[in-house]
């Protein structure tokens, strides 16, 4: 089996905690699944659950270099240079990434409100972006634009390999497999 979900910002991925936070148990009532990789509690979008551990093994292992896209909201008006570094790759204090594929995009029209909002600064502009990557580190995206002088205020995954959000609203579940 294999279900998506649109991980709702603040939703831990466990299904459990002893501090009565939201967590996957909360918005997934397929059985016996678990998810095939992480999102922040902070960051939004697609995570998918399985209860297949070949399946888990070839989403989740760096050497299958699955690519993930995002939607990445950054502080202020990016520059070209700035993303052609994403492009390149950049330094973090674990070492050079991979290059990214990163360009400028729109915000999405199907976009969900962020519950709670993001903070509104009228003197410094935000940008979209949409990055795709095929390694997976601890909050990766977050590390790399701030590393080129433009930190994320909002992470929403989109895409997994072949796998898409397609229109699930913030907390719905559909079964893929």
């Amino acid at each position: 089996m294999l279900v998506a979900l649109n991980k709702p910002f603040g939703v831990l991925c466990q299904f459990t905690t002893h501090d009565g936070r939201p967590t996957l148990a909360d918005f997934v009532w397929q059985k016996d699944v678990y998810p095939a990789g992480r999102l922040d509690h902070d960051s939004e979008g697609l995570l998918l659950l399985t209860d297949d551990g070949a399946l888990t093994h070839r989403l989740t292992d760096p050497r299958h270099k699955q690519p993930k896209t995002y939607l990445v909201q950054v502080d202020g008006a990016i520059t070209d240079e700035a993303i052609k570094a994403l492009c390149r790759g950049v330094m973090l204090n674990d070492g050079p990434t991979l290059p990214a594929q990163a360009e400028h995009a729109d915000e999405p029209s199907w976009l969900w409100p962020r519950d709670p909002p993001i903070r509104f600064r009228k003197s410094i502009p935000t940008r979209w972006l949409s990055i795709t990557l095929c390694e997976g580190r601890n909050r990766q995206i977050r590390r790399m634009t701030a590393a080129v002088g433009f930190p994320t205020l909002r992470l929403i995954r989109v895409q997994i390999g072949a796998y898409a959000l397609d229109g699930l609203a913030p907390g719905e579940t559909r079964r893929l497999l």
